[in-house]
């Protein structure tokens, strides 16, 4: 991960993982319905129905974190060794397996999302929002001693990044008693692509610079850019989700049927209870012209 390929591959991950997570939550939104299936799995339905029911961000897991494992330990001539044979021996190669540490929780944890969604008799969502936070508490810890010996650039991009992994470990946290909570849901997206898009630019910033020369870490106003930039990654992702949700909802309102019988359902249901409403006004009325009529013949 140490170098402008290690930080683009997990970038681009996370940002089709919260696309396709945006896509999810936007169609929940407008049909208002919950994201936390818990029935069982037909089998009787057919080989393509239940394609449609695989756990593909739980397989895009599972796939990226291998590829990622397999990439990093490429990267080290002779072999990912844990220890030398000098006396004393010593730990080598630590950044590197901080990276393959990560990958292997990514991995898991997409190993986790497909045993629940598609191998067991009942969705358990309470072990996916587990394994889900353990990773980044488990990241966070990773992150942290990962920046300890990084100064000016480094450190500042680093830093950015910790605060974004530490707000999702915050989301992930409350999501364990909320879990169906669309506001969370949707921050936890937006933080997902903040990653995604921050890992990307920290590539560029630290291994291959747009001017072509390295940032100096001597220069404040090279620091005081990189959150500049990382601001402008906020308002940026902001409006790519503000926009998947308006192109969701025109599109579900065009082509999708059921969402216009939806509508069509619930205005009568209203019509009905209006129409209750006006009979019970009526009978009330009645009732208080018969007492009236009854008192002055009395």
């Amino acid at each position: 991960m140490g170098t402008f390929i290690g930080h683009v591959y997990p970038g681009l991950f996370l940002i089709l993982y919260a696309l396709y997570q945006a896509i999810v939550v936007s169609k929940a939104v407008i049909f208002k319905d919950s994201l936390l299936d818990r029935s069982c799995h037909p089998r009787k339905e057919g080989r393509w129905a239940r394609l449609w029911k695989i756990s593909y961000g739980g397989l895009l897991k599972m796939v990226t974190g291998s590829i990622l494992i397999a990439y990093e330990i490429s990267c080290i001539k002779g072999g990912l060794i844990l220890m030398n044979r000098e006396l004393p021996p010593r730990f080598m190669y630590p950044k590197q397996w901080q990276h393959l540490t990560m990958f292997i929780l990514l991995t898991l944890n997409g190993c986790v999302d497909v045993m629940s969604k598609n191998l067991l008799p009942r969705r358990c969502v309470l072990l996916e929002k587990c394994t889900l936070a353990l990773t980044f508490y488990v990241l966070l810890l990773l992150l942290t001693s990962h920046a300890q010996d990084s100064t000016g650039i480094e450190l500042q991009t680093h830093c950015l990044l910790i605060l974004v992994v530490f707000l999702l470990m915050l989301v992930l946290t409350i999501e364990l008693w909320t879990p169906d909570t669309f506001h969370l849901l949707l921050i936890e997206t937006f933080l997902f692509l903040m990653m995604g898009s921050w890992l990307i630019q920290a590539g560029f910033i630290l291994y291959k610079p747009v001017t072509g020369y390295p940032w100096q870490d001597d220069d404040i106003s090279d620091i005081m850019f990189v959150t500049t930039f990382f601001c402008w990654h906020v308002m940026i992702n902001a409006l790519c989700l503000l926009g998947i949700y308006g192109i969701s909802s025109l599109w579900y309102r065009r082509y999708c049927p059921s969402l216009k019988l939806r509508g069509s359902k619930e205005a009568p249901h209203h019509k009905g209870s209006l129409y209750k409403l006006l009979q019970g006004v009526e009978q009330s009325e009645k009732e208080d012209q018969a007492l009236l009529l009854s008192k002055s013949s009395s």
